[in-house]
């Protein structure tokens, strides 16, 4: 039978002939086979040829156990999985070629060195059972299947470029129908090839015991009517077929007009809505005269490019082959849709600009930076008499004479990564005739990708992120509302209309896109289907916002599409963890090998890659994706990746989904969920919730699995016991979330020879199964604990293991004996160390542990110290490889002094990074690679000197001393020497104390606890000296603080404060408009957005730190419980002009006798017994008309709110609550409150037009 082996390389076709694939003549094929007269035997022994600690998700298609024949040793015998190199590649592709190296990945076995060895034992062992004519039609049966799979498997490289290219039309109808089944029969060949891998690993493992499983799949996929090689390598030749025909292989892999349409400099809207600080800013840096000494202007890193002052301008200091010497470039960044080209074109078009600047030349770059082309329209720009020539040389010339001569400001719109090509070659080349250019000269680019921003940009970019509620709801209205407003409209539309605004994440683009599918009806019953639809399932024009968002995931590399994709499986909002989603990457398939570098290490630098381009973002430690480009995510894979957000969703499941997820649990009908073992094609399964109820068959499980045989993923919450699952051939990630009762795994878990990541992390195993080593892919195992026993011991081979271990647990020393023979131990818990002598404990040999990276021990309750705990703790030394440590309830006085010399009989001193310290045994310990340290319930501990001496812990990033009670001293002042501290928690050390904090690194500071205020769980004396200039978020409770010295506080990167406890805090003082210490300017926290001060009982004033000169940028201000708060400057709170949330409460004595007027910016006012501010009530609330939630309680003096204004000035009003305040009286009556969705009145007798409390709508959380 022929093969045809698909498109390749651009469009070639290979065809192999009849003979190829098994024709008549036996001669061709059988010369591919050794004969041997007696069947080969094999044994196998384990052969680790890469023991890298970051190993976890390495090869595990190369480090398994090699196979080794007895009779014949040779090097030939060896089979070697290295990843091939060969390259697919359009020439002119902007994208990363599909490699074959994507074959490996997947699970496809990777050249055909090790199928021959498969086929050879194969034909030695079956065929001697058998004689004459059945020998012969088997032997031509095997040689059929071998070549077949090999056609198939040379087929995929060319099948991934074809669904490359074909993604970049599947905006055509006729491509976008063919796209899922090209897909769908990737998928089936991958899957095939994988199950014919996985008889490959079960010889490795078995030897001749695997011929009856052979024969299986022999017979599955050759004999009978149903072909499998055939069928799929047929559907893919036909998809390919029809694609050629429509022209796919000979396409520019480039966006057409109709989907990237050109710009230009003139705005499209007449008015820009939200951005005006920038427009200013950015004209400003512009337009401000410059002299000539102004022209290598320079700034220090980090500085926003709209916080630099003209004089010094922004200036950031790239490469010298890249500098342009007299020209400042300007990026604007961020995703598709925010509104970086609109902005530039107001900067373009504004009057100031244009009598500046000589000239505007405006260039539409999109994804094709020619150098020649780019030059030509400059030129062009300037004097169209000058762009006939097609010489770069001479176009160059042209260009340089201009820029000398004239003050250009070049706009450059829409440049893409291709720019960075060849090292920047081509923007270097573009940027040579502006090396003398007239000073004064600006470039101004827009790009979505910050690698190419901090490449090209001289100064930091402007980010835009998505638009602030109130400036988009009034460009939302000019999008849906001819007349830009709502106010001549139905009012239930304004309503649909607000609650479909949050799912539009402040994007420009996106208000059009769905104010163009509004405006089409304004019927409510419309508006109601658009609110309850997902975006990415509304029809969109290809120049609106999910269209224009897909455009940078096609830039991307194919493997990267295939990664990012697969994110649609998980819902918005979920945090990702960047080790566990590169292990599930590797487990797919989706990570290509390269070289020796372990898989999972290759899946994290995907992962940066796609943080780098803002596919993610981080949000402390861990990383979301933005809902809009999680819909288009969606919106890609809409044929592979679903998710069950509702029962009804069962019956919308794509029949050939292959990555699903359930994220609601409990009362599920049994039908819906045994209905999903019709999927047969699934993947992934991701169950995080419990499913299972009452109702619920014991066997659903096992049903499950009896049919997705082709899972490779399964993430679930909890299960009674392990269901036969040693059919899965292909799983390799397994992950139960939630404590099981299983103790054992079944022996038949021993099948699973594909298995790499193993995550039991809340079951207790007793045993593992006596062939847990046949699990040869096997490279993470983690466990709650391990009842240590001998299995342990003779178990030996190189995992990497995640345990927790009671070491009171079995025979004295039993379990440090068995963490001893446990050599790739990855992270290691160990419970209830008291009482252990210093001789077992040393059986551990941790300091041996080479790959260990966490360490957590842990004491059990409280006690005296003994002279036994730091002996005991000192044997217990880590290695020099620890990244994590975690000391719970540890007994001693003080921590052994660690030191280099203790590791020098077990480490090699190369190993260990040179530490310049005057003398070594004052150092506790090395550990130049630790990032954080966690000490917790260490009641007798009283210094820490040692171990957070900067030479001890050079890298760390993270420092947490909880609830040690006697603690009295931690060298705060050194830790301007910890170059990479970015977080430091002090929690429950009443007797601690500081000189000085000066920590530039530092990130986030926590002193104190803010849900105990009692002494013990406070913070001690702390320094009146805190000098943190990188410092975003600091808490703050101290029982002993008395007043707090603003000028002695150096936080300009403050963005977020709460003081909260303090409960002898009297006085926050500072005198406004001061010149603060090391900040050079007269504002001491510029950033600062968020201030919350409770449970301060006897602090009295705070009005200095109340001042536009401290907090000009401040957005939210909570005051609560401060029971002797005698005033707060009311009468300022109008300057905040950023100022969207006011919560005042629990501060009786206020007096608010100077006025209380309030910034038109609130969003949200709540007043809870805050003194007597019925003076100012209800005037200072009419100007209030981005004002969206006002909650009135306990204030008595309040007697009456006109019911004119909630109808005319408190027009966005959604939430509205009066409870408790006795002496009102009036606010309109009920109709006047008609059109405010959520109302809450209570406890107000005054209130007669009320018959009875009011409650409508949902209660104000």
């Amino acid at each position: 039978s022929s093969a045809s082996m698909g498109v390749h390389d651009g469009g070639t076709r290979f065809e192999s002939t009849p003979d190829e694939v098994g024709g008549d003549d036996r001669s061709t094929h059988a010369s591919m086979y050794q004969e041997t007269a007696e069947p080969i035997d094999y044994e196998y022994k384990p052969i680790i040829r890469n023991p890298a600690p970051s190993a976890i998700g390495g090869h595990a298609d190369r480090d398994i156990w090699e196979l080794q024949n007895v009779t014949q040793t040779s090097k030939e015998n060896i089979l070697d999985y290295g990843p091939r190199n060969s390259n697919i590649r359009v020439e002119g592709s902007l994208h990363t070629p599909v490699t074959i190296g994507i074959m490996d990945a997947i699970g496809v076995i990777s050249g055909f060195k090790e199928c021959d060895y498969l086929f050879q034992w194969a034909r030695s062992t079956i065929l001697s059972q058998f004689s004459g004519t059945n020998e012969q039609g088997l032997d031509e049966e095997l040689f059929r299947l071998k070549n077949g799979l090999q056609c198939l498997r040379d087929t995929l490289p060319a099948m991934y470029e074809l669904i490359d290219r074909a993604e970049w039309r599947s905006h055509k109808h006729y491509v976008a129908e063919l796209l899922p089944k090209l897909r769908d029969g990737v998928y089936d060949a991958e899957d095939l090839l994988d199950e014919f891998r996985w008889y490959m690993l079960k010889v490795k493992v078995d030897g001749n015991g695997s011929q009856s499983s052979f024969m299986d799949f022999f017979n599955s996929v050759i004999r009978g009517s149903f072909n499998k090689v055939d069928s799929i390598q047929k559907r893919l030749d036909n998809i390919s077929m029809h694609l050629r025909g429509m022209g796919l292989h000979d396409i520019t892999i480039r966006f057409d007009k109709s989907v990237r349409p050109e710009t230009s400099s003139f705005p499209d809207e007449t008015k820009i809505f939200g951005r005006d600080m920038e427009l200013k800013q950015i004209i400003e840096l512009f337009c401000a005269p410059r002299n000539s000494s102004d022209a290598h202007p320079k700034r220090q890193k980090g500085n926003s490019a709209l916080d630099v002052s003209t004089s010094t301008s922004a200036r950031n200091q790239v490469g010298n082959e890249s500098r342009i010497s007299d020209l400042l470039v300007l990026p604007i960044v961020g995703i598709g849709g925010v509104g970086k080209t609109t902005l530039a074109q107001h900067i373009c078009s504004h009057e100031e600009v244009e009598s500046h600047f000589d000239k505007i030349i405006w260039v539409c770059v999109s994804d094709d930076f020619d150098v020649k082309r780019l030059t030509k329209e400059v030129i062009q720009s300037c004097s169209e008499k000058y762009a006939t020539t097609e010489n770069l040389n001479l176009l160059q010339k042209i260009f340089s004479d201009i820029a000398r001569t004239e003050k250009l400001l070049i706009v450059l719109d829409d440049m893409w990564d291709d720019v960075l090509k060849e090292n920047r070659k081509h923007w270097n080349r573009f940027c040579a005739p502006l090396r003398n250019v007239l000073p004064g000269s600006m470039m101004l680019i827009t790009t979505r990708s910050p690698q190419v921003a901090d490449k090209v940009g001289t100064m930091d970019p402007i980010t835009l992120e998505g638009l602030e509620d109130d400036a988009f709801w009034k460009f939302f209205e000019v999008c849906v509302f001819e007349s830009g407003s709502s106010s001549n409209n139905d009012p239930e539309l304004e309503h649909i209309g607000r609650r479909i605004v949050p799912k539009l994440q402040g994007s420009p683009l996106a208000a059009k896109t769905l104010g163009r599918i509004l405006r089409m009806n304004l019927q409510v019953a419309h508006w109601n289907d658009v609110l309850e639809s997902e975006l990415w399932k509304l029809s969109q024009e290809e120049t609106e916002i999910l269209p224009a968002l897909r455009l940078s995931y096609m830039y991307l590399p194919f493997r990267l599409k295939r990664c990012f994709s697969f994110c649609a499986v998980y819902p918005k909002d979920y945090q990702f963890q960047k080790d566990r989603l590169a292990e599930i990457w590797v487990a797919e398939g989706f990570v290509e090998p390269q070289g020796d570098t372990p898989l999972q290490d290759i899946g994290c630098e995907y992962f940066n890659d796609l943080l780098n381009r803002s596919f993610f973002q981080e949000v402390h430690g861990k990383y979301l994706i933005h809902d809009l480009l999680h819909d288009m995510a969606q919106k890609v894979s809409e044929h592979e990746c679903f998710i069950v957000e509702r029962e009804s969703d069962f019956n919308d499941i794509p029949p050939n989904v292959r990555h699903l997820s359930i994220l609601f649990g409990g009362d599920i009908d049994n039908a819906s969920l045994l209905s999903l073992y019709h999927l047969t094609k699934l993947r992934t399964l991701l169950c995080e919730k419990p499913l299972a109820n009452k109702k619920t068959p014991a066997s659903l499980m096992e049903k499950w699995l009896s049919k997705l045989l082709y899972l490779r993923v399964i993430v679930c919450d909890s299960t009674n016991e392990l269901p036969a699952i040693g059919n899965l051939k292909h799983l390799r990630y397994l992950q139960i979330l939630s404590a099981s009762p299983f103790k054992s795994l079944p022996a038949e878990f021993c099948r699973l020879y594909n298995l790499q990541i193993l995550r039991l992390e809340k079951c207790i195993l007793e045993s593992l199964p006596d062939d847990f080593s046949s699990l040869i892919c096997l490279q993470r195992l983690e466990s709650h604990g391990f009842q240590c026993n001998s299995r342990f011991r003779s178990f030996q081979r190189e995992l990497y293991y995640e345990v927790s271990v009671d070491v009171a647990n079995g025979e004295q020393g039993s379990a440090f004996r068995c963490i001893k023979n446990i050599n790739q131990l990855g992270e290691l818990v160990m419970y209830n160390i008291d009482k252990q002598s210093k001789e077992h404990a040393a059986e551990a040999q941790l300091q041996n542990k080479k790959y260990l990276e966490m360490l957590n021990l842990s004491w059990y309750g409280l006690r005296s110290p003994e002279d036994n705990d730091i002996e005991v703790l000192r044997v217990l030394q880590p290695p020099t490889c620890l990244k994590i440590l975690l000391l719970n309830g540890y007994p001693g006085v003080s921590l052994p002094r660690w030191s280099a010399s203790s590791l020098s009989d077990h480490i090699n001193p190369s190993e260990i990074l040179e530490v310049l310290v005057d003398n070594a045994n004052d150092i506790t310990g090395i550990f130049p690679v630790l990032t954080e340290l966690v000490i917790d319930k260490c009641q007798n501990l009283s210094c820490l000197e040692h171990i957070l001496h900067p030479d001890c812990v050079p890298a760390i990033r993270e420092i947490t001393i909880k609830d040690c009670k006697n603690l009295v001293s931690v060298p705060a002042e050194r830790f301007g020497d910890l170059r990479c501290l970015e977080e430091f928690t002090v929690q429950g050390c009443p007797n601690i104390s500081f000189r000085s904090l000066v920590a530039p690194s530092l990130k986030r500071l926590v002193l104190g606890r803010g849900d105990d205020y009692s002494y013990e769980h406070s913070c001690g004396n702390f320094a009146d000296n805190i000098d943190c200039c990188s410092l975003t978020y600091f808490f703050l409770s101290s029982y002993h603080l008395t007043s707090i010295q603003l000028q002695m506080w150096n936080l300009p990167a403050l963005e977020e404060l709460e003081i909260s406890n303090c409960e002898s805090l009297t006085s926050i003082i500072g005198q406004s408009g001061q010149v603060l210490k090391n900040t050079g300017g007269s504002r001491a926290f510029p950033s600062l957005a968020s201030l919350s001060i409770v449970w301060c009982h006897e602090l009295s004033t705070m009005d200095d730190l109340l001042a536009e000169d401290y907090i000009p940028a401040i957005e939210k201000i909570c005051i609560k419980f401060c029971i002797s708060l005698k005033s707060l400057p009311g009468e300022r709170f109008w300057k905040f002009s950023s100022l969207r949330d006011l919560e005042i409460s629990g501060c009786g004595r206020l007096s608010w006798k100077n006025g209380f007027f309030l910034p038109s910016s609130l969003q949200r006012l709540a007043l809870a017994q805050c003194g007597d501010i019925s003076a100012w009530v209800p005037d200072c609330l009419e100007n209030l008309t981005s004002l969206v939630t006002l909650e009135i309680s306990l204030c008595r003096h309040i007697t009456s709110i006109p019911g004119s204004l909630w109808s005319t000035n408190l027009t966005s009003l959604e939430n509205l609550s009066i409870e408790n305040c006795a002496d009102i009286v009036s606010i309109g009556g009920e109709n006047a409150i008609s059109e405010i969705q959520n109302v809450w009145i209570t406890g107000c007798p005054g209130m007669e037009e009320l018959k009875r409390p009011m409650v409508r709508g949902k209660r104000i959380p």
